[in-house]
């Protein structure tokens, strides 16, 4: 069975905890994965990670931080299919009100590329 691990850094990664959690298709009710638990080290070193990447993205132009978003902006438009797929198998959404909600949120992204 698949078990999600954590996001920092740019990667991958596990974390101290062995601890884990169910997630459930909430159609079937049946687990369809599990998720890691993070312990309160993992935890800090997730926040010691996002405080010492913060100065970089600080010093980072205007024009080179709405690239990045405008990337992100196609990235999630490239995917879209794939993402709301994930979004109803997680939420137990019609893949109408799923592309519906990705929509939504892509709005916000491109919200976002025109604040710099």
């Amino acid at each position: 069975m698949n078990t999600l691990q954590h996001f920092v850094s740019g990667a991958i990664w596990a974390g101290a905890s062995v601890r884990t959690g169910d997630i459930f298709n909430p159609a079937t009710g049946a687990v369809a994965s599990k998720v890691r638990m993070a312990s309160a080290a993992d935890v800090d070193h997730a926040v010691a990670a996002a405080r010492s990447a913060q100065p970089a993205w600080g010093a980072t132009p205007p024009a080179k931080r709405a690239a990045a978003m405008f990337e992100f902006r196609n990235l999630l438009n490239s995917h879209a299919d794939e993402l709301a797929e994930m979004l109803s198998a997680e939420h137990g959404k019609t893949i109408a009100d799923a592309k519906g909600e990705l929509a939504r949120g892509i709005e916000v992204v491109e919200f976002a590329c025109g604040i710099p």
